[in-house]
């Protein structure tokens, strides 16, 4: 279980922020020298160099939309100029790329970011209009990966889910943080125009999305299978696409579909605090289709609190969760929940990209409830507890030799994809693009919040486009 007992304040952590900044830089600019658009997008390293891993092209945006943080975060423009252009030159494919889920990994970290700096007047305004018809087009071809499935709520129409690369039958818990891809292109006015122009909501095909990760990736104890822990995750979810049941869950990147892998876990818990905090600055009307404001914020935060006790309990006390709470290694580690992570013993490895992620919705799910009168103090200690852990040695990589930002993440264990140093029986040492940006972003928010400012993905929408 995550200690919660030191009072962390994001104002305690500036001086390590401060130095993760001074190590960020010179790899951001290693890897923008050595990984150009004309080779597949960097995935994880090597014995500290960025190699491709072909699976899908999602995580070009998390490269260059870590140089777009590092100006926002230490106003070094060169690193303004690393973003802006590789943003113009190398994502314009990934705005209509059809075949991925991941248009909010791709697209909000890189033309978002973007925008949200010309929004700050940081940026250049001339490029504005482009990041907007990006941001819009993103959002459209998002919305229309789509399997619509049977009735979740009585209503005879709208259920339904973006599909993962897998297919038209899976749902994906990741998908939950690529939504905003979704929410911001309707923030802009966008609408998906389908069959016979039929014009879809794309605000409420993110609902709907949320509604069904929420119900079938989520786990809330309540007796759905023998392995129905509270707050638990599922990485994928398989459906009948004839009649639109749901089946069974699934694992491409966990342990099995009975366990939690903890990265698909912390999409959840970083994905449901964003969406109500973007919910927040919506009309009510606009949710009238879709339940009504009391539904779709009511399973949206019983979802963001249940995996977020989930990973604090089932985290050890660091802050840095192992890869999957049932792989079987563990049970070697003794009660490893109650000892710091050890990222160097031979059983399992941990992953630090986890915890990057699962911080930031701990601290997001913190001010949801502190807005609405409720007492986020341990969501918010937890996520500073993880990001203090991963800000110190051995998970901030201060070698300029190694590409990496963020070390001992994971990105597939079953599959073997994860390099083992010598002398080693498990993956640890090495880094992953989203880890890397992750906790960039979760860098910049908390040192946001020590200044009194904040960071969300749709400040890229203009004010007058977002609600009061």
């Amino acid at each position: 279980m995550i200690e919660t007992g030191e009072g962390l304040t994001p104002g305690d952590l500036l001086p390590a922020i401060g130095r993760m900044w001074e190590a960020s830089a010179p790899k951001i600019r290693a890897i923008d020298a050595r990984c150009t658009h004309d080779i597949a997008s960097p995935v994880f390293t090597v014995e500290g160099r960025y190699r491709a891993q072909g699976w899908t092209e999602w995580t070009r945006g998390f490269q260059h939309g870590a140089a777009l943080l590092q100006y926002d975060a230490t106003g070094d423009e060169s690193f303004l100029t690393i973003g802006r252009d590789r943003t113009m030159s190398d994502m314009p494919g990934h705005l209509t790329h059809t075949g991925v889920h991941d248009h909010g990994f791709n697209n909000v970290s890189t033309y978002g970011n973007l925008l949200r700096l010309i929004r700050e007047d940081r940026a250049e305004a001339s490029d504005a209009g482009t990041c907007e018809t990006a941001l819009r087009a993103s959002g459209a071809v998002q919305a229309a990966r789509w399997t619509p499935i049977a009735s979740l709520t009585g209503r005879s129409i709208g259920s339904g889910y973006i599909h993962s690369f897998n297919g038209a039958h899976s749902l994906f818990v990741d998908t939950i943080r690529s939504c905003r891809s979704l929410a911001v292109a309707h923030a802009m006015g966008q609408t998906l125009l389908g069959e016979q122009d039929e014009r879809i909501d794309l605000l409420h095909r993110l609902v709907h999305h949320a509604e069904a990760t929420a119900r079938y990736s989520v786990y809330y104890g309540d007796g759905r299978d023998a392995y129905d822990e509270p707050g638990r995750a599922v990485h994928e979810c398989l459906f009948n696409t004839k009649n639109g049941v749901f089946r069974a869950p699934s694992s491409q990147q966990g342990y099995s579909p009975f366990s939690t892998w903890t990265r698909g876990l912390a999409w959840a818990v970083a994905g449901f605090p964003e969406l109500l905090e973007f919910l927040a600055t919506r009309e009510d009307d606009e949710l009238k289709d879709v339940g009504g404001r009391a539904h779709v914020e009511g399973f949206m935060l019983k979802a963001a609190q249940a995996t977020a006790d989930h990973f604090i309990q089932h985290t050890p006390p660091d802050g840095v969760p192992y890869w999957d709470e049932g792989a079987p290694g563990l049970a070697h580690l003794g009660d490893w929940r109650k000892t710091p992570a050890d990222p160097y013993n031979d059983h399992e490895p941990v992953d630090s990209s986890a915890a990057a992620i699962a911080a930031q919705g701990c601290i997001r799910l913190a001010r949801v409830l502190d807005a609405r009168g409720e007492d986020g103090d341990r969501y918010m200690t937890s996520g500073l507890r993880s990001l203090k852990t991963l800000l110190e040695s051995p998970y901030l990589s201060t070698d300029d030799g190694h590409e990496g930002l963020l070390l001992h993440a994971v990105y597939h264990r079953p599959n073997g994809w994860d390099h083992i140093p010598d002398g080693r029986k498990v993956p640890c040492g090495e880094s992953c693009m989203w880890g890397d940006y992750h906790l960039r972003e979760l860098a910049l928010y908390v040192q946001r919040l020590a200044e009194g400012r904040d960071y969300r993905f749709f400040d890229c929408v203009a004010a007058e486009g977002v609600g009061s």
